[in-house]
């Protein structure tokens, strides 16, 4: 009697279920070690940003106290935001429509941006614009700020986000040091 189709052996084509969970088993190994690598370059590239960001806050004031003498600096992100359909002291169209939002801390990279005056009325005669980790550990691990005398500071131990700083607090060795 001659054999039937049943009756043969089918070769097994495919992987076994070890197999795939061998497979499976590396690729979890090398995401485990890669995505901490991958959220370290994250929180240095928002701290990057943020910097970056702050010194063109500084770079903004000047450019403000110097165009709207009468009011001194600007003692509100808003201000040095866009202005539509013409900037003014009010809207001076100095910084992007993140760094420059009504509402502060303006969110920008992982960070929250806001300027603070000790000065009650204008003319504004100093600022201090600071920037702080939005998640502190995960979006940066690093607070700045820039009084009105020009030099960028980061806070000396941070342990967790910090609202806006006073200019004497930023200036004090003790709690801030320059950024080389």
């Amino acid at each position: 009697m001659q054999p039937t189709i049943k009756d043969r052996a089918v070769p097994t084509r495919g992987f076994s279920l070890i197999e795939l969970l061998i497979v499976v088993a590396i690729i979890l190994v090398i995401a485990a070690i890669g995505v901490p690598s991958l959220l370290r370059a994250r929180m240095a590239a928002n701290e990057s940003a943020a910097v970056a960001a702050i010194r063109n806050i500084r770079n903004s004031e000047a450019t403000y106290i110097i165009t709207y003498a009468s009011a001194g600096f600007a003692n509100t992100l808003a201000k040095l935001g866009p202005g539509a359909p013409n900037c003014d002291q009010n809207t001076a169209c100095l910084v992007d429509e993140l760094i420059g939002c009504k509402t502060e801390p303006c969110p920008k990279s992982g960070y929250g941006f806001s300027i603070k005056s000790d000065s009650a009325a204008e003319p504004f005669l100093d600022f201090t614009a600071t920037a702080s980790p939005l998640s502190f550990g995960n979006s940066g691990r690093n607070n700045y700020c820039v009084p009105d005398d020009g030099v960028l500071r980061q806070q000396r131990n941070p342990v967790a986000s910090i609202g806006p700083q006073t200019r004497k607090d930023c200036s004090d060795p003790a709690q801030f040091t320059p950024v080389q």
